[in-house]
């Protein structure tokens, strides 16, 4: 039986392959003989309550021409055995329309992941407000005088959009910080758009912000260690922060054993934790980065043990 596999996007055009993702599930399919596609969000759409989309075949290398495409052709997105939602943020309207037309294809046959009700219910923010003793003290919400009434307590402390990615728009507002007013008014829109605030966890500056990949629940051996700039406090690659990879702790171990089986029963395959410290401060479920850096620095294959999950499920 020949597998059929359908990638949900951003432009393969514009990826570099050396860092996404996205681009080693495409290898280890290959590698197996899986039949794969690729698509964007625009080409997904609903036909009488049938959900299709226009699709392309996919081959991929690991050169400069590193994807060829076929021509186009018009498939029922339920007759794939896989199909993946990696459509990078932001989390906005069309993403959501995006999951209700992928949870039908599931009911007409094809196995969507990360799970499209998940991805609504699980935003990567508000998701850790479910395991407050493994997160900082934080609050949600869009009026000042909490916030910084919550300042008043914690100290230093943490502000950041709901919906953002990549370290933007995220702000450190230090204990008495002038600025502090400005930042809340800035990101919440004056009082109109809720927004997170957490205790700054300085763990950041000696260990690091550490991303931890879990498949089908179960952690990756490693974590890719974030060290933000001497000149930022930020821990993401995107903000410039530098890389190194450890063994898990028996704290993160601790935390996977808990979270796990949550995710695990909400249909979420590919998710990555954000941890400082002991601390969760974001659950990743969108389109999770970081594997090529720990298959580089560790000796792992994470796109091949991710597709070995897929097909444990034939």
């Amino acid at each position: 039986m020949t597998v059929k596999i359908a990638i949900l996007m951003d432009p393969i055009e514009s990826i570099d392959p050396k860092h996404d993702t996205t681009f080693l599930f495409f290898l280890a399919a290959q590698q197996r003989g899986w039949e794969m596609y690729y698509f964007q969000q625009h080409e997904l759409y609903a036909d009488n309550g049938i959900i299709k989309a226009t699709v392309r075949k996919i081959t991929v290398e690991e050169s400069v021409d590193y994807f060829q495409l076929s021509n186009d052709e018009i498939v029922n997105v339920g007759d794939f055995d896989f199909v993946l939602m990696r459509k990078d943020p932001p989390f906005n309207m069309e993403f959501i329309y995006s999951t209700y037309l992928l949870e039908l294809a599931e009911a007409q046959g094809a196995k969507v992941f990360n799970s499209p009700q998940s991805l609504r219910d699980a935003n990567e923010k508000m998701f850790t407000l479910w395991f407050p003793e493994l997160c900082p003290p934080t609050v949600v919400t869009c009026e000042k005088h909490l916030i910084k009434h919550f300042a008043k307590q914690q100290g230093d402390i943490i502000l950041k959009p709901i919906d953002g990615m990549g370290g933007r728009g995220i702000f450190l507002a230090k204990q008495g910080d002038p600025n502090l007013n400005s930042m809340i008014e800035m990101l919440s829109n004056y009082g109109s758009t809720t927004i997170m605030a957490q205790q700054y966890q300085p763990a950041i500056r000696s260990t690091g912000d550490r991303r931890i990949l879990l498949i089908n629940g179960e952690p990756v051996s490693h974590a890719l260690v974030r060290i933000a700039a001497e000149q930022d406090f930020r821990g993401n690659i995107a903000a410039n922060a530098t890389t190194q990879v450890a063994p898990l702790s028996d704290a993160e171990q601790k935390i996977c054993q808990q979270l796990g089986p949550v995710l695990k029963q909400k249909g979420l395959l590919f998710v990555g934790l954000d941890v400082i410290g002991d601390k969760i401060t974001e659950i990743n479920v969108t389109s999770p980065t970081g594997a090529h850096e720990l298959n580089n620095a560790a000796q792992l294959d994470i796109g091949t043990l991710f597709i070995d999950s897929l097909a444990a499920m034939l």
